[in-house]
């Protein structure tokens, strides 16, 4: 009546340290990141330097600094004599020249500036140091016209 079962042919089962590897959630691929060029501590440069990608600068560059739609950031080894265009920039070396970031720009706590600061978004950490001007004019926005401005056209027109 009991009949004795006689045993599968079956892979083995795996420990459930396995099993519990083997169930675990998927995880999500990394978010690709945005190419960017790297200019290392050891690298100097004299020149201008212009390009399409993100920018970090761990080294010495003395010259106009072009990436007008990119980041353009000045790690802490980083040395710029020259002015400095992006979308975003970030200083955390030193730099002397103007700085002119089109979204963004941020010092932050180990970073220099010498020179002037031309960006509608700007952070200075505590503890940076900067010496110059800053304009956070909107891009593209004309000046307020003035009433006495207004005045000229209203009697020129009558």
């Amino acid at each position: 009546m009991w009949k004795k079962s006689e045993p599968e042919e079956s892979s083995p089962q795996p420990s459930p340290e396995t099993r519990a590897a083997n169930t675990s959630i998927p995880k999500a691929p990394a978010p690709r990141n945005r190419e960017h060029a790297t200019i290392g501590s050891t690298i100097s440069i004299k020149g201008d330097l212009s390009g399409e990608e993100d920018l970090l600068i761990e080294g010495k560059l003395e010259g106009k600094i072009e990436c007008h739609n990119h980041s353009v950031t000045v790690g802490k080894n980083g040395r710029i004599k020259g002015d400095i265009y992006g979308k975003i920039i970030t200083v955390e070396g030193n730099v002397e020249g103007n700085l002119y970031g089109d979204e963004q720009l941020s010092v932050l706590q180990a970073g220099t500036v010498r020179g002037n600061i031309i960006a509608p978004r700007v952070a200075l950490e505590d503890g940076a140091n900067f010496k110059g001007s800053i304009d956070m004019s909107q891009k593209g926005k004309s000046p307020a016209v003035t009433t006495q401005d207004q005045i000229s056209m209203a009697t020129k027109t009558t």
